[in-house]
């Protein structure tokens, strides 16, 4: 039995997919942001970042989104999460999740907590930089999908992942203007659109509260439990 430590609307539910879709047994454990219970000692000794989430394994707790979808993978082949490793698009994969997780997620991460990166003086001229940024991102995402199809096709990870990242992009910071438009990228619209067709992301989506269209018309998060932001 796995246990998933989440907020709703965090990148926990990415992991959710995952699991749902690989069928692995699990529990959720809710991280309360309203009282940063992500600071507090008994998490941090799971994810020492204090970041959301942590999943506990039989063989010890992981974090950092791309490592524990690396690990799903891997332990659920027959889910076909990703390429085997010694499929001849594993390289592809690879290079596509660490860019997902280390580039675009980080920069998307800069956008909703400007406080943590610049001073707030800075702020106005910071966030244009980022959005300019992320749809480069999507640009380079939105031709690969093209490109590779069935490396994104899913139950593909790298679905979960980039939808998720559209979804918040078109939702946080809460009030801001809207800056994605996602016909823009007709590969990564089509992908997302297969993406909450399937009974895994139905299921996570409803336990999130999330809606019935959570990618390709996200609703701000109405989870039975717990805080979005």
């Amino acid at each position: 039995m796995f246990t998933l430590h989440y907020a709703p609307d965090n990148a926990s539910l990415i992991v959710r997919i995952a699991l749902e879709e690989a069928g692995l047994p699990y529990r959720t454990a809710l991280v309360d942001r309203e009282t940063r219970q992500q600071d507090s000692a008994a998490y941090r000794a799971l994810n020492p970042t204090g970041l959301i989430p942590a999943l506990e394994t039989p063989q010890g707790a992981l974090f950092e989104t791309g490592a524990i979808l690396l690990w799903l993978a891997d332990t659920a082949p027959a889910a076909r999460l990703a390429p085997a490793p010694h499929d001849p698009a594993r390289g592809d994969f690879l290079k596509w999740l660490f860019f997902l997780s280390n580039t675009a997620h980080a920069d998307l991460r800069q956008i909703f907590y400007p406080e943590y990166f610049v001073p707030e003086a800075a702020f106005a001229g910071h966030n244009p930089l980022l959005i300019a940024r992320m749809r480069q991102h999507y640009a380079l995402l939105d031709a690969a999908c093209a490109a590779h199809p069935a490396l994104f096709a899913p139950p593909s990870m790298l679905a979960c992942y980039a939808a998720t990242l559209l979804r918040w992009s078109a939702l946080y910071p809460e009030g801001q203007a809207q800056w994605l438009d996602l016909a823009a990228y007709p590969a990564l619209a089509a992908m997302a659109a297969a993406l909450e067709t399937r009974p895994a992301t139905l299921r996570a989506a409803s336990a999130e509260g999330l809606g019935p269209r959570p990618f390709t018309a996200p609703a701000p998060a109405a989870p039975p439990e717990g805080s979005a932001t």
